[in-house]
């Protein structure tokens, strides 16, 4: 067999999560988290966080939530509401625009 054959054999097979509304905002979310150092990335600590990416990932989210208004169930704005609250909340104490 050859050597790319058998690579192809023994990585895993592709999961692609469920096609849902969360699948548009957790990348945005998840991501601002790792910029403002919420979550880590790897185990190596940044130090620097970019801030106004994390603004545009915030902007981005509620331009998401602004067209989608009305279209959303229950429990999807409920989601979009809560990761934009965290993410903001985040980002504010992060800019030390408020102290939590």
């Amino acid at each position: 067999m050859s050597e790319s054959k058998k690579e192809k054999k023994d990585e895993a097979p592709l999961i692609l999560p469920p096609l849902e509304f969360s699948s548009l905002v957790l990348p945005f979310f998840s991501q601002g988290l790792v910029l403002l150092g919420q979550i880590e990335e790897d185990k190596e600590k940044k130090e620097d966080k970019n801030l106004d990416l994390v603004k545009r990932l915030i902007e981005l989210l509620d331009l998401l939530k602004e067209k989608t208004k009305g279209n959303l169930q229950t429990d999807e704005e409920q989601f979009i509401d809560a990761s934009l609250h965290q993410l903001k909340l985040a980002y504010m104490e992060k800019a030390k625009i408020i102290k939590l």
